[in-house]
């Protein structure tokens, strides 16, 4: 099978590879068709790639093709995985910027900030999506570009039900939360439900073991988890509920807006702006040693994600660093869909009436993947006071 990665030459691409180097069944990726719009960039990335498949062993590594035009990186191609950033790094610091200069939300994917992205990629993306009907219309287009709910409902008018949005923040909520009563999350039944970065996880159950309820009589198991650093064990029994990261920049808005208006605050975007320039001028003079440099600033990046939420600035947990995020998800999702065994996994579908919203609306909820098939499950009722921030959100289009 071909894949596309259009923005191949994102800081995250290896990442995807290397989830494709580990897969070793039959519904396997063998051809990686990179696509990006700034060639020194992805012959970077490619260059990572090179020293990733040449230190494996086993099945052949996928081999891997560049481009700097669309049409010939969709020739026969299964799946395309869309990870575009319209404007750059530097659009999104502008993005934080001017938002935070008014007193809001100056974050990549929630409030303001989010909402100025949105506007400006959904044009390109429709563009892309229109490309791909036309050229491949076997295709699905997995859609990995932020804000994801908000550009995949933009997209589905033109896809239909062939473009699916994905993020990694709800499976490892549920991998946290499993974890901490100990148990493993493929072992579990997991009810969440939501918008992209603005969700709940509602029941966690491994048969009539009601694992949600266990956690959160435990306070010191919600203290051990990312989301008891961010929100507190007393906001999330009270809540009856344990709230995606990203709701920090909800309930906490006055507080996060205060501390990014900080004189010695730099911005998230700020901060991967300038990392990742100085990686690829690095790497781009050395490219012998690319491989080593990205990994550098893969773990620094991974040490600093929502540090300044994180109670005391706390490590992540090793198990939420190396047990495969977006691209986890993305690889369940292919192998699932070409057949290669069943999965349930959360993603950002058209299934708005199960949250009271247009039954056209895209939600992030748990659906079970199957040959050429993804159904949305049914979730328990959002509480009203989730409900209503659900509908306001979605209401102002950044969900």
């Amino acid at each position: 099978m071909k894949l596309a990665i259009l923005g191949g030459g994102g800081f995250r691409v290896p990442l995807v590879y290397q989830a494709l180097l580990r897969d070793t069944g039959p519904a396997r990726i063998t051809e990686v068709a990179l696509y990006d719009a700034h060639p020194a960039r992805m012959d970077v990335i490619a260059s990572v790639l090179a020293s990733l498949s040449s230190t494996t062993a086993g099945e052949p590594a996928p081999v891997v093709t560049t481009h700097t035009d669309i049409r010939p990186a969709l020739d026969g191609v299964d799946f395309v995985f869309a990870a575009i950033r319209v404007g750059g790094p530097a659009g999104r610091v502008t993005d934080e910027r001017v938002a935070i200069r008014h007193g809001v939300l100056g974050q990549e994917t929630t409030g303001a900030g989010g909402i100025a992205y949105g506007l400006r990629t959904i044009p390109i993306m429709r563009h892309i999506a229109e490309t791909v009907a036309a050229q491949a219309p076997q295709a699905w287009l997995v859609n990995f570009t932020n804000p994801a709910g908000m550009i995949t409902e933009a997209l589905t008018p033109i896809l239909g039900d062939q473009v699916i949005g994905i993020c990694d923040s709800p499976l490892g909520l549920a991998r946290r939360v499993a974890r901490a009563t100990g148990h493993r999350i493929e072992e579990c039944r997991i009810d969440y439900a939501g918008l992209n970065h603005l969700g709940w996880l509602q029941g966690l159950t491994v048969g009539a073991d009601d694992l949600l309820a266990r956690f959160l009589a435990d306070g010191a198991a919600i203290a051990g988890t990312e989301e008891g650093q961010v929100f507190g064990a007393d906001w999330i029994r009270g809540l009856g509920a344990v709230p995606n990261e990203y709701l920090h920049y909800y309930y906490a808005r006055r507080e996060a807006v205060a501390e990014q208006r900080a004189l010695r605050h730099v911005t998230r975007g700020e901060f991967l702006a300038r990392q990742q320039s100085a990686f690829y001028e690095q790497a781009g003079g050395a490219r012998h040693t690319a491989r080593e440099a990205w990994e550098s600033v893969l773990a620094e990046r991974n040490a600093t994600y929502m540090a300044s939420a994180r109670a005391g600035g706390e490590e992540r947990h090793e198990e939420d660093l190396v047990s495969g995020g977006y691209e986890g998800v993305a690889l369940a999702l292919m192998r699932a869909l070409a057949g290669a065994g069943d999965a349930e996994l959360i993603l950002n579908v058209r299934a708005g009436a199960q949250l009271a919203l247009p039954a056209d609306a895209v939600v992030e909820v748990p659906s079970r993947v199957t040959r050429g098939l993804v159904t949305p499950l049914p979730t328990s009722p959002l509480a009203l006071h989730m409900s209503g921030l659900v509908q306001q959100v979605k209401a102002g289009g950044s969900g």
